[in-house]
């Protein structure tokens, strides 16, 4: 878990870093999206490790939620960097496989917490 936090920090200031290069150096290239994208799920990540932390939803499917979100806020804001700044995408396909990533996982989110609903 402490793996995650500091994921989640990373993201979180490349985000800050994406917002700002969208309103001063580079805007109009969607870099606004791709550092919305990690500042929310960034934070969504401390919450999942904080809530996990207390027992709350099934821990190893909330971990793996976890992890997805990293990824996929990953690919996603990466691809948009990458087109911003080099030109090129980051690999074919690397936004929406990033997008598909964060829908499961937060599907995924949903599951943990169902699971331990019915354990209740």
């Amino acid at each position: 878990m402490p793996m995650l936090i500091v994921l989640a920090g990373l993201m979180g200031a490349a985000g800050i870093w994406l917002a700002a290069a969208s309103a001063h150096a580079r805007p109009g290239l969607n870099l606004e999206v791709a550092g919305s994208m990690l500042l929310i799920h960034a934070a969504a990540v401390i919450g999942l490790v904080a809530v996990v932390a207390h027992g709350i939803p099934f821990r190893p499917l909330a971990l793996l939620a976890s992890g997805g979100l990293v990824l996929g806020a990953s690919l996603f804001a990466g691809d948009l960097a990458m087109r911003a700044y080099m030109g090129v995408r980051l690999f074919p396909g690397a936004a929406p496989a990033g997008g598909f990533i964060l829908l499961f996982s937060w599907l995924a989110v949903a599951i943990s917490g169902l699971v331990t609903l019915a354990s209740r």
